[in-house]
């Protein structure tokens, strides 16, 4: 994953950019607005402010102040303190700077982003049909994905990307760690990146991330046939002790893509139920990736 990042522009057009907990902020914002039955002129007059500017705070577009963010919770009838916490340190961070700054261009801006929302994620959701997740690649298999197309990633950044990969593990080992569950299709374990040994080391090291208290993997073996997730490699993310997505995280050839409607969030939350049933329970998981590690 993110190996034409690397290289490549996103879709989106030059010049600043929301980040994303300034959209996740301006997202949760509209939504309240909405539940309150509150218009954008009503908000916009509670702030003193033109409705354009509203507009400009729920598309993450803009900032807000910690002020004008209590006077629109207030107006949307939010008294939960947690609920109220919780946005203003959704404010307060989203300009903050993330570790992987210090790696310069190396990191474009749209892999900066998936960064954050792995980072602030308490769920991570994945169905991955070709290649392992990047939280559980070896360095010598993730060196190995990112060399097999030099057109996407020069040579000279790859050693970089490697150290960034294997930092982004961090949030499934710190003191309060994501919950990662990972669905990952037969062909991704038997496709020989780097060579059998590269291959072999690497699904040993499934098995040895699999004994941790927040890591569930599951195998979707071929012979299940025909699947929910042909439609290619896809993460959620869940920003709650609920494991509903609050975004999900697309990638194409050239650009990635972040979807946060509701609809949108519901249809691929139904197609990874979908996949979970399909697979293999976790245990005949890890006995179908053993096996597979121990084939001459």
């Amino acid at each position: 994953m993110h190996a034409v990042q690397a290289q490549r522009g996103s879709s989106m057009s030059d010049g600043p950019r929301p980040t994303v907990r300034g959209r996740r902020l301006g997202s949760e914002l509209r939504r309240l607005r909405e539940l309150a039955d509150k218009s954008t002129e009503e908000a916009a007059a509670a702030l003193k402010c033109s409705r354009a500017k509203i507009s400009r705070i729920e598309t993450g577009s803009v900032g807000i102040r910690r002020l004008d963010l209590g006077i629109l919770i207030d107006l949307y009838g939010i008294t939960d303190p947690s609920e109220r916490e919780a946005l203003e340190t959704l404010a307060r961070e989203s300009k903050k700077r993330g570790w992987w700054h210090d790696y310069g261009d190396t990191i474009p801006a749209q892999y900066a982003d998936f960064l954050y929302l792995e980072g602030d994620a308490r769920y991570i959701q994945t169905w991955q049909p070709l290649v392992l997740p990047g939280l559980l690649q070896t360095e010598d298999y993730a060196r190995a994905l990112l060399a097999a197309n030099p057109a996407a990633v020069r040579p000279e950044r790859i050693e970089q990307l490697v150290t960034v990969r294997m930092e982004r593990k961090d949030v499934l080992v710190k003191s309060d760690p994501a919950r990662f569950w990972a669905i990952i299709w037969e062909p991704a374990l038997r496709c020989p990146v780097g060579g059998l040994d590269v291959q072999r080391e690497q699904l040993n090291y499934l098995v040895e991330a699999a004994q941790r208290p927040n890591v569930t993997l599951q195998v979707v073996p071929l012979s299940v046939g025909a699947l929910a997730g042909a439609c290619g490699a896809f993460v959620m993310f869940g920003f709650t002790d609920s494991p509903t997505p609050g975004t999900v995280f697309l990638e194409t050839l050239t650009s990635s893509h972040y979807l946060e409607q509701e609809a949108e969030l519901d249809g691929y939350g139904l197609v990874f139920d979908y996949l979970r049933s399909s697979a293999l329970n976790p245990a005949q998981s890890i006995d179908m990736i053993t096996a597979i590690a121990s084939e001459p």
